[in-house]
């Protein structure tokens, strides 16, 4: 079913969730009140007044989707608590109902919040994770990253150095073998895009978006700000503000006051390749060369292989 189809039909369910969460919608009569706050083939995700509807990745497998809501409810002071236990089906996708909360402002960057971020993961990675919980998806969010670069692309000259750095990595990092933690609860693909107040506008600061939580290594947690850092799209200062916060809160993902990175290194190379695959997929569909920060990132990829990780 394409988006086309889906977006009028999850509308209109949005609608009527929304108006019977409250009498009273601050909608009025207004024909157009949604948002479409996301439209990609991963995830459709529209806004009608404070109730939000995501329509899900055509492959997600129900049982498990069902199983990170689960999650999302019982921890309601980390993760942005669901409207519903239980995902419905629509035009052959799974939805998903949440409340609105006000995401980071990607203008003010002075103001991104690294401490409740890294405070959220602390918590998160100390909370039993249930037994039936599925394993975190970010290795494999990775290898499909790398895999799209592989059909795209192949004869790119960019490309030779991205695929390069991908087989220096352990095979659990390649999401080709079990990961060495399946104890821990993880996000598997934070971001700050991954946070939001609520209530709105002005409540704590919650993780949103369960598709990749699970069971694995929490150090991958952390690998994306740490991959930024590391090539230098990310200030020192940040990075610091947010590692200080994780351990502070107790996070067990790197030693409390070791070297942190015996345990980053690989998920921050891991990530990097990842991100980089992707840019250069994106700029290859768009007909152009890869832009500064993209090159940056396939010039850290380039490096790799001279430092074992």
């Amino acid at each position: 079913m394409t988006t086309d189809a889906l977006l009028p039909s999850l509308t209109a369910r949005l609608r009527d969730a929304a108006h019977a969460r409250t009498a009273a919608c601050p909608c009025g009569a207004a024909p157009r009140a949604e948002t479409t706050l996301a439209d990609r083939p991963d995830a459709t995700v529209v806004r009608h007044a404070g109730t939000v509807a995501k329509a899900h990745a055509a492959d997600t497998d129900p049982v498990e989707l069902a199983r990170r809501v689960t999650v999302a409810a019982r921890l309601p002071g980390i993760l942005l608590p669901p409207l519903g236990p239980t995902p419905v089906t629509l035009h052959e996708r799974l939805v998903t109902y949440w409340p609105y909360g006000t995401p980071v402002d990607p203008q003010d960057p002075d103001a991104a919040p690294w401490e409740a971020a890294a405070t959220l993961l602390a918590r998160l990675h100390r909370s039993p994770a249930p037994a039936a919980v599925p394993p975190m998806r970010g290795p494999a969010k990775a290898a499909q990253a790398v895999a799209r670069l592989r059909a795209a692309a192949p004869g790119h000259p960019a490309t030779a150095p991205v695929l390069d750095a991908w087989a220096g990595l352990p095979a659990w990092a390649r999401g080709e073998a079990a990961m060495p933690d399946a104890t821990t609860l993880c996000h598997g693909d934070l971001h700050l895009g991954q946070l939001v107040r609520h209530p709105a506008p002005e409540g704590p600061w919650l993780l949103i978006d369960v598709d990749d939580l699970g069971t694995g290594v929490p150090a991958w947690d952390l690998a994306r700000p740490a991959a930024w850092y590391a090539c230098g799209l990310l200030p020192p200062d940040d990075w610091h503000r947010f590692l200080t916060a994780y351990r502070s809160a107790g996070g067990p993902a790197v030693p409390s006051h070791a070297d942190p990175w015996t345990a980053l290194d690989v998920p921050a190379r891991a990530l990097t390749v990842q991100t980089a695959a992707r840019a250069l997929t994106k700029a290859v569909a768009a007909g152009r060369a890869p832009d500064e920060v993209e090159r940056s990132l396939i010039d850290a990829c380039a490096r790799m292989p001279s430092v074992r990780p």
